[in-house]
């Protein structure tokens, strides 16, 4: 079995459930060194003393926040650990609600949550049964490695999974931060209604098990085919900009094409 990343409990009204968090994903993209050019020496990064030059062990290295008064704030791991909730070891559940009604932009990353123990899969079970049933997730707060997340713990059979996720303050207005949005379109006009049909002729149902990393395959027969010594073959250039004169003409022909497929 895996080694848990986190250890502690999900606590919600009286109950408090022992778990261990676990990663739900993996990153299959081909990993590279750093060396530089024209040798094969490796490029390493050490924890360097800038003023004594000297190499720091990570047992050794504490964190300090600049006040802007030119004064540093030590602060030691073992006392971010006192001032965390439930001093770092509980998922405290703040309310149950709707899946639905939580903007994906939020979501950040996904773990499994697992018992502990064999006695705690018992009320882990009765937990997991009550949210699958009521259509529920359970938002809560926890700290790990330092930091506090906000987090979604979903039931998909029998299983919990933890979603953490971004605090409202996290998130950027678009409005705010991007030049050149446009007003909203008119939903009128040949224009609209080919674009909605291009649309709904490329509907189809979401099935993950289509989709492949196309990217680490091309970046795997690179490197097979450096090591052969072939020719290495560069793929098409992206397209251009569909210019607004020919944008009724280009989703006309895009339809027409997926008529044909």
């Amino acid at each position: 079995m895996p080694r848990a990343i986190w250890t502690g409990s999900i606590s919600f009204g009286l109950v408090t459930v022992p778990v261990g968090l676990f990663s739900a994903t993996e990153d299959n993209a081909v990993s590279f060194h750093q060396y530089e050019r024209g040798t094969t020496d490796r490029i390493r990064y050490r924890r360097i003393n800038e003023r004594t030059g000297e190499e720091v062990a990570f047992g050794d290295i504490v964190r300090g926040h600049d006040d802007g008064d030119g004064q540093t704030i030590i602060v030691e791991p073992s006392e971010l650990d006192q001032i965390a909730p439930g001093r770092s070891r509980s998922i405290d559940v703040t309310a149950f609600v709707d899946l639905d009604d939580i903007d994906p932009i939020y979501f950040q990353k996904t773990y499994w949550l697992a018992p502990t123990k064999e006695e705690n899969a018992k009320v882990y079970a009765l937990l997991a049964a009550a949210m699958e049933a009521t259509n529920r997730v359970a938002i809560a707060n926890f700290v790990m490695r330092g930091k506090q997340y906000l987090c979604a713990v979903r039931s998909e059979r029998g299983v919990l999974s933890l979603e953490t996720l971004y605090y409202a303050a996290e998130v950027r207005d678009p409005h705010d931060q991007l030049d050149h949005l446009p007003e909203p379109a008119d939903q009128t006009g040949r224009e609209f209604d080919m674009a909605r049909t291009l649309i709904e002729s490329m509907s189809a149902p979401w099935r993950p098990e289509d989709y492949e990393d196309t990217y680490t395959e091309r970046v795997k027969q690179l490197i097979d085919d450096k090591r052969a010594g072939n020719e290495v073959v560069a793929e098409s250039a992206a397209p251009a900009p569909t210019d607004v004169t020919d944008l009724l003409e280009a989703l006309q022909r895009s339809v027409e094409a997926r008529r044909a497929s």
